[in-house]
């Protein structure tokens, strides 16, 4: 494994997250968590602090570790291909059952719920795209 290009993949992938983060929740579609019931949103008195950062680090260094273990079987004829295909399978085993989750137990809006689903089938076919860019094959 090529443990450089891993931690740099998770840190580019960190970076991207919390920047396309930052442009949609916290900016141009924040309107999402004024909708009630809005009393299950933690405070926030700014941007994601030190412990965000290092556990968003954390995730993407496992999510690309998962990438390089798959890497071999993933279909595709092209790097970006195999990362497009990756970002999709860990949206449709990771992101749409916790969002159905979040749906059937949670008291968080389903607008909120709709909003979480489609930025993820936006963002985690990018993160696998970005993985596979800087890890290669």
């Amino acid at each position: 494994m090529k443990i450089g290009k891993m931690l740099m993949a998770a840190l580019v992938v960190s970076v991207f997250n919390t920047i396309v983060g930052g442009l949609t929740c916290g900016w141009l579609f924040n309107w999402v968590y004024k909708i009630e019931p809005t009393n299950v949103w933690k405070a926030m008195d700014g941007p994601p602090g030190f412990d965000y950062l290092v556990g968003s680090l954390l995730l993407n260094i496992v999510l690309v570790v998962v990438y390089a273990a798959l890497l071999k079987g993933m279909p595709g004829k092209t790097k970006l291909v195999k990362g497009l295909v990756f970002g999709l399978c860990v949206w449709a085993v990771g992101i749409l059952p916790g969002m159905f989750a979040t749906y059937a137990f949670m008291t968080v809006a389903t607008e909120v719920v709709i909003y979480w689903t489609l930025i993820g089938l936006v963002e985690m076919p990018l993160n696998g795209m970005i993985i596979a860019a800087i890890y290669g094959e």
